[in-house]
């Protein structure tokens, strides 16, 4: 019999971890072994796949339910949480389905964040299968070839559409059991700089103090590649500027913009040169943030 991996091991908490726990857990580590924190580093790679797949499992109740059973045996499920199916044309406000016939099989190896589930086991001969298949923001974006290996033990390779959004269904017609379809739900895994808020991405980006008081024109990622930006001059901490049609693309191509936050940055060290510089400047400056706290 195959060994369950633990995930709750995987992603450092107890068996009776909340789902807010879970999360917690989940960002902290997703943040830490990202591919764009760790380029090149194979075991941070394949650690990212197994913090998101044990997430995929973990955060749903119903698979979470389900993998309990496999890892600690008959009978340890958890009260009010049952099964649950999805249906079968993909219907739901947040379902976004297209059909996909362009498949086929690849070799596959372990350690991938991919995980599928049968659902509609009631109807006769065929079944529907549903895949969660977590994907880096850069990914969901662009599209591109993707692997994702069954339970059964199959393994396909699918031509992803771009602009993927998170909760979104992609039906690949007949590749369930049986003749039936498999539903791919698209997960989008954080990111340690760009936050989805809708189809805006937020950034914080942060800039000098010569920088804030002068104005400059500075690089900001974004997920096109490096864009300029000017920096207006007198910017404060916190302020938010916006890169126009920088953002995410909605179901109609429509893109949102890029909210950046500006945070001053504070050098640790300065030559001494630049300090004699700084104490000239405060023997003259006149701005005094501090007048008016009273």
């Amino acid at each position: 019999m195959q060994q369950v991996r633990n995930y709750y091991a995987i992603l450092g908490v107890s068996r009776e971890a909340t789902n807010e726990e879970i999360k917690k857990s989940f960002r902290k580590l997703a943040r830490q072994y990202h591919p764009d924190v760790n380029p090149g580093d194979k075991t941070a790679e394949d650690k990212f796949k197994d913090i998101n797949e044990a997430y995929n499992t973990l955060s749903d109740e119903t698979t979470r339910a389900e993998y309990d059973l496999r890892l600690f045996g008959k009978g340890k499920r958890r009260p009010g949480q049952g099964r649950g199916t999805i249906p079968r044309n993909g219907n739901g406000a947040k379902d976004y389905s297209q059909d996909y016939d362009f498949w086929r099989f690849k070799d596959y190896s372990p350690g991938t964040s991919k995980r599928a589930k049968v659902v509609n086991p009631s109807l006769a001969g065929r079944r529907d299968v549903e895949a969660k298949l977590t994907l880096p923001l850069e990914k969901a974006y662009r599209g591109g070839r993707e692997r994702i290996r069954l339970e059964d033990g199959r393994s396909l390779e699918v031509e992803m559409p771009p602009a993927m959004s998170d909760g979104q269904k992609i039906r690949l017609k007949g590749q369930g059991l049986d003749g039936g379809d498999l539903y791919l739900k698209i997960t989008i895994a954080v990111h340690p700089f760009f936050e989805l808020q809708g189809t805006d991405i937020f950034c914080r980006i942060p800039v000098t103090p010569t920088e804030a008081i002068l104005g400059e024109a500075v690089e900001v990622p974004t997920i096109d590649g490096l864009v300029k930006m000017t920096v207006p001059k007198g910017v404060r901490s916190g302020q938010r500027l916006r890169l126009a049609n920088k953002g995410y693309p909605d179901s109609n191509g429509n893109r949102g913009d890029q909210l950046v936050e500006i945070s001053i940055a504070i050098p640790v060290e300065i030559s001494p040169e630049e300090l004699e510089l700084y104490q000239k400047i405060r023997e003259k400056e006149t701005f005094n943030p501090r007048k008016n706290l009273l």
